[in-house]
């Protein structure tokens, strides 16, 4: 439906609301889905009509659709079976039970057991759990406390649960517009009109005093309406001023489907943030492409898609989602324990944590000083003092400036998009932008002359998938510059005051940039000359912040008054409105209140002396922590990445380091990791990123269902900023400050043989057959899914316990095989399928884990992973799909690998294949998109490599993998290609050969086995920070690879996971390998026996082996796992 015939049925629900059609009121929400009137939910509740509450919940919902609505059909199901049992009618209790209950004991058998128990009991309140349910009246009050929590967190009642705000009367008032429209195109228009139907347009009676014939299907006639229907034009109000549009012009805008403002003829309350302008209508429909700026968008588990999904519904959240429970997290989660205290030396102005590596933290002084600090080590990384690079190249008012007063301080400091780019604002005109080097060290990059006045602020940005970078100043301005050269790009001019802050962002592919200045106006710009589209006010109207949250789906802002008075709201960008406040600051703040988000769920600020959290869907405080005293009035504060940690200034020109349960954990292993007398790489325990493209076993991380993470932008690559590759890989080192590198003392490969040196967990199957063709983590990594070669899907879920609360995969913990409901577990089609083909079998997951795509050789499926039910299929055979891959800019399309050795790139939403691109001469392998490159690499089984462009889809570049020596030429076989975390170089992995090749498909380092690895490679996949290749034999060895240098750091022997009583009976080797996407030292083998391991480093390494040197002093134990190191291939 679109946008105008879904804000029609908001306008004819206002008319029969104003009619007294209330029954007819509700049904029509109920059937349209399109407004939840909780009201009339509420009133049917307390009076007990359960059937209309169903009849009414199941217009937006089913009891499968997700787990909040799973619980909303419980709890009131769990309702009406206890006023049974409290009315004693035991044979309604126990068909309630039958009936609606039972639907639940798939689930939670125990807890329907304990609810079938309370029939046994005279009166159930003997329960311990309900000793305190009071009457019904309460009861009911109480439930439905927790139904509006559960409503308003599911996902499916997203933005219906509020009413568009419009004039009343306003079909009315649109009816009569077209009267009077239709009234002035009369070729005799009569001074009163009588307007008798609605159902013919109307014609003024001719001249002569003859009238017009009546319509013949028209009863209406000739009857006088009744008071308060529509007035006659002319007698009840006068004309409305019309403007006659040209025939033409009537006849364009009736035939165009996509109006550019299709909301402007009913949106009567305040405008959006950003109105939008045509194509970029993204903040008042965030969902909405640029292709098609009038139409609903969807996604590939949209109605479209699978043509039985209700329109609206989005991605269940079993797993993760945009909207977040209000019991996931608990105050355990905030970071409120000191664990660190940092001496800067000068008071912090401005602090940012590494966005890979957890425990970095960028720190700006008010003496223009800036340091990096590893804070697990209490080491400062790096100290730059503020000085002018090239003194020459100033303008004339900056050297002016730096004349009469020599001081400056740093306004804002912050990270690249990767880490490897930081840029500095100061006080007095300048912007300087440092690389960051593997090693620690920085260098100078490019100093901008930005400014007249004050730089207030900086930020990074990818608009036309280029890295920019944004300043705002004093000058009123805010300037977009090229990140390689520093040359200007877009000056921004409106604001009537210095610009405070910029907050850039994008929805879609629509990029923007909010800006607020010191008279308290917000605007928001578009990459283009057209100024601003948005001149609003912030709460306070003075120093402003704005910030969405990690996941980009909300935004706040925080400012202070001139008089003290702070505000923390939470925007409706859809309308420009609050959509709410926070309360808990005192009356007068002593200074600028900073804040920051985490988790998708907090807010913290700093004011009163200490730190205040908020959870983001209450506006009362949840905590507060003064850190152990010693903090400023207004503290400067900042969240690592994954919210462990949080960094807060203090009076006496420090930081302390505040942490939660896991940061603690992550201080004590870097202290137990640091090495006596030398500096080596610190671990990477505290770097988390996920994966762009993966290969077999993880193509659902190429490209998500659903926006992915704003507070993250997409990887650059570095090497566009014209240094060389080490500095662009983000390795989590500490840093050298003395000149020298210090030596590693001894250095030893791992060869790991026993299951002591290890923790391997076999995951429970009782059904265990068929060999695992792919395997996959979930994005939340709570979960592992495998594809077997006879098509079944199994998944195993860790659940949240004493021992894991976090509830994510682990090999100390045994998961659960998840079972559906119905018994029947997820299998893909084989209808069409030579079953004696397994290079068929392909996954890929939505983001939000909601729902599988899957095909085994015959069509492709789509699955809902809460239900396991099979949502829609497509593509049938022949030609099978062997590979999917979906396009990073739009997620309705999909490049899909098939077994003719073509790809086909086709659009899931009209169900139309858009391209075929030919270059292989087998099957397709392999496929990894780019996003920074631009381009799509496939792979196939003939041991080719060919990039396509993403624009035009033609061929840009293709060429044969080259045999290692010892090999004959050409090669043959299933070739799999995955790109780093760069986004540029890329991992090809054949059965001969590791390679890391460029993005001009030259060979930088290519290992082959040999020695004790001599087996035929099976499988090989990037570790979720990049570091690390973990790679698979036939053997049934694995072999843990530097990813820099493809040096072996770790071998391990199929006897050290795979126990003697199976070992012994089968020659077992993994297929596929699967990275845990937060955990880069856990992995998941997928084996050619049916069985799934997953294996991590033991308690006391956490890591695997060591880091290879450049000069290694002393042997490896193992002589046949010596000289193992890559060599770069030859040219």
């Amino acid at each position: 439906m679109s946008s105008l015939s879904r804000e029609l049925v908001f306008l004819i629900l206002q008319f029969l609301d104003e009619e007294k059609f209330k029954e007819t009121v509700h049904k029509l929400e109920q059937e349209s889905g399109f407004f939840f009137n909780m009201k009339h939910f509420e009133d049917q509740v307390q009076a007990g009509e359960w059937d209309e509450v169903e009849r009414y919940l199941c217009g937006f919902t089913k009891v499968e659709d997700n787990r909040y609505s799973m619980k909303i059909f419980f709890e009131i199901r769990k309702q009406k079976y206890l006023e049974a049992l409290d009315r004693h009618d035991r044979a309604k209790a126990v068909e309630i039970l039958v009936k609606d209950l039972k639907v639940f004991a798939s689930f939670n058998e125990e807890l329907f057991k304990e609810i079938t128990q309370l029939l046994t009991l005279e009166n159930f309140r003997q329960n311990e759990q309900l000793s305190k349910y009071g009457d019904t009246k309460s009861a009911r009050n109480i439930m439905l406390l927790e139904l509006k929590k559960l409503i308003e967190a599911n996902p499916l009642f997203r933005d219906k649960l509020t009413f568009p705000a419009f004039k009343a009367s306003r079909l009315r008032t649109l009816i009569n517009q077209s009267l009077n429209w239709q009234h002035q195109l009369c070729k005799n228009p009569r001074p009163n009109p009588d307007i008798k139907t609605l159902f013919t347009d109307h014609t003024c009676n001719p001249t002569n005093g003859a009238r017009a014939p009546p319509p013949n299907n028209s009863p209406l006639v000739g009857t006088i309406p009744k008071a308060g229907a529509f007035p006659a034009i002319g007698i009840h109000s006068p004309f409305q001023p019309v403007v006659s549009p040209s025939a033409s012009a009537i006849a364009g805008w009736m035939s165009s489907p996509n109006p550019p403002l299709p909301h402007a003829a009913v949106a009567a309350g305040p405008p959006g943030l950003v109105p939008p302008p045509n194509a970029a209508a993204f903040l008042k429909h965030p969902r909405t492409p640029t292709s098609a700026p009038g139409m609903d968008y969807q996604s590939v588990d949209s109605e479209h898609l699978m043509r039985r999904v209700r329109t609206g519904q989005s991605d269940e959240v079993l797993f993760s989602g945009a909207t977040h429970p209000p019991n996931i997290y608990s105050q355990d989660d905030l970071p409120k324990t000191v664990v660190r205290a940092l001496n800067q030396g000068s008071n912090v102005m401005s602090m940012d944590f590494h966005p890979q590596q957890q425990t970095i933290l960028l720190v700006g002084t008010n003496v223009g000083d800036i340091g990096i600090w590893e804070v697990g080590s209490r080491e400062r990384l790096a100290h730059k003092t503020f000085k002018v690079w090239d003194i020459s190249s100033c303008s004339m008012p900056l050297q002016t400036a730096l004349m009469k007063d020599v001081t400056i301080s740093v306004n804002r400091c912050i990270w690249g998009p990767n880490g490897s780019i930081l840029g500095v604002a100061f006080s007095k005109h300048i912007v300087q932008i440092y690389t960051y080097g593997p090693t620690g060290e920085l260098r100078q990059h490019l100093e901008i002359d930005a400014h007249i006045g004050g730089v207030n602020d900086i930020a990074f940005s990818h608009p036309n998938k280029q890295l920019c970078i944004i300043t705002c100043g004093d000058d009123k301005t805010i300037k977009v510059w090229d990140a390689v050269a520093g040359c200007k790009q877009y000056v921004f001019e409106g604001h009537e005051a210095p610009v405070y802050s910029v907050c850039p962002h994008h929805k879609e592919a629509i990029q923007f940039i909010f800006s607020t200045a010191i008279d308290g106006k917000i605007k928001a710009w578009l990459y283009d000359f057209l100024g601003s589209r948005v001149d609003y006010d912030a709460p306070g109207l003075w120093c402003t912040t704005m910030a969405y949250s990690a996941d980009g789906s909300r935004l706040f802002s925080c400012g202070t008054s001139k008089e003290g008075d702070s505000h923390l709201v939470e925007w409706n960008e859809s309308e420009g409105a609050i959509k709410r406040t926070y309360s808990g600051f005192r009356k007068r703040s002593l200074g600028v209140v900073q804040f920051d988000t985490t988790r998708n769920r907090f807010l913290a600020a700093g004011d009163e002396f200490q730190i205040k959290f908020w959870d983001m869907d209450n506006t009362n405080i949840l905590t507060t922590t003064d850190a152990d005293g010693g903090l400023p009035a207004s503290p400067r504060l900042r969240f690592n990445k994954e919210g462990s940690l949080l960094a807060v200034t203090t009076s006496d020109n420090g930081i302390k380091i505040l942490a939660n349960t896991d940061g603690q954990r992550l201080i004590r292993i870097l202290e137990s990791r640091t090495f006596e007398g030398s500096r080596g790489p610190s671990e990477q325990i505290n770097t988390k990123l996920p994966i762009v493209n993966a290969l077999g076993s993880v193509t659902n991380v190429s490209s998500p269902l659903v926006a992915n993470l704003d507070r993250i932008p997409p990887p650059v690559s570095m090497s566009s900023l014209q240094v060389t590759m080490d500095s662009n890989r983000t390795v989590d080192v500490k840093p050298r400050i003395v000149d020298d590198v210090d030596k590693i003392k001894s250095w030893k490969l791992a060869d790991i043989v026993d299951s002591a040196q290890l923790k391997a967990l076999r995951l429970p199957d009782p059904l265990t057959t068929a060999k695992v063709m792919r395997l996959i983590y979930t994005n939340s990594g709570l979960a592992v899914l495998a594809l077997a070669s006879n098509a079944v899907h199994r998944l195993w879920k860790w659940q949240r316990t004493d021992r894991n609360p976090s509830g994510k995969s682990t090999a100390s913990i045994i998961p659960q095989l998840w079972q559906p409901p119905s018994g029947t577990p997820m299998t893909n089609d084989t209808s069409e399928t030579n079953s004696g083909e397994d290079s068929a079998a392909c996954i890929a997951l939505s983001k939000n884990d909601s729902y599988v795509m899957s095909a085994s050789g015959g069509k492709v499926s789509l699955f809902n992973m809460m239900t396991f039910k099979v949502m829609t299929t497509f593509m049938s055979p022949s030609p099978a799909a062997t590979f999917l891959a979906f396009h990073p800019q739009d997620n309705n399309i999909i490049a899909i690998g098939m077994e003719d050795s073509t790809i086909q790139i086709y659009n899931v939403r009209i169900d139309e294949v858009k391209i075929k691109l030919k270059g292989h001469q087998k099957r397709i392998t392999g496929l990894a998109f780019s996003q920074s490159l631009n381009v799509l690499v496939s792979s196939g089984a003939d041991a080719h490599l060919c990039v396509w462009s993403i624009d035009g889809w033609e061929k840009k570049k293709s060429r044969f993998i080259q045999a290692p020596a010892g090999r004959s030429s050409p090669l043959v076989g299933e070739t799999k290609v995955q790109f780093h975390n760069d986004l540029v170089h890329l991992l090809v992995v054949h059965e001969s050969q590791l390679a890391v090749y460029d993005s001009k498909l030259e060979c930088l380092r290519l290992w082959s086995p040999r020695d004790a690895l001599s087996a035929p490679i099976t499988s090989a996949i990037y570790s979720c920070d990049g570091l690390l290749v973990y790679t698979g034999f036939c053997d049934g060895a694995v072999g843990v690879f530097d990813a820099d240098s493809l040096r072996l750091r770790c071998r391990i022997a199929p006897s050290a996971y795979i126990p003697s009583s199976v070992a012994s009976n089968s020659n077992a080797h993994p297929l596929v390998i699967a990275a845990h996407p937060s955990e880069p030292n856990q992995i998941a083998l997928g084996m050619s026996d049916g069985s799934v391991y997953v294996i991590e480093p033991s308690d006391g390494e956490l890591k695997w082996g060591g880091p290879p040197p450049p000069e290694i002093g002393t042997p490896p134990s193992n002589p046949a796992l010596s000289n193992q190191a890559s060599e770069p291939h030859p040219r």
